[in-house]
């Protein structure tokens, strides 16, 4: 069971985890032994309320398939529990992320002393550059 907050927790029957080996240069130890873990979790077939499954499937985010399947691989520990642990801490992580409202941007206008500010620099940078040309006598 993971807990995702104080009122959702996935069962682990939803969450798919096989071990795999791990890649990248090593010695004797990870080339015999599967301490890689790949996590799938099917947003759609979830126990997670609607509202959070069409803001997963609406994020960007390359963890997730085209079909809803998201695909965490965990490699950076040595040993397979300490993986299992941070895949998991990353599907946690990545439901929050889409748990937070966000705030609408509200448009504002630049106050009039503002763009007086800004226009009365663009002239004296001006004029310094005016300076700067040859002198026609």
């Amino acid at each position: 069971m993971l807990r995702i907050s104080n009122r959702i927790t996935l069962a682990a029957h939803e969450i798919e985890l096989s071990a795999i080996r791990a890649q990248g240069a090593g010695g004797q130890h990870i080339n015999k032994t599967s301490s890689a873990i790949h996590l799938r979790f099917d947003i759609s077939t979830s126990s997670l309320p609607d509202v959070y499954k069409e803001r997963l499937l609406a994020l960007h985010d390359q963890r997730i398939s085209n079909d809803g399947m998201v695909i965490i691989k965990a490699q950076q520990y040595r040993s397979q529990e300490q993986n299992r642990e941070a895949a998991l801490q990353r599907l946690a992580t990545l439901i929050r992320s889409v748990m937070v409202e966000q705030k609408a941007r509200r448009a504002t206008k630049p106050t009039r002393g503002s763009q007086k500010r800004r226009l009365d620099s663009k002239t004296r940078h001006g004029k310094n550059k005016a300076l700067r040309r040859k002198v026609d006598y």
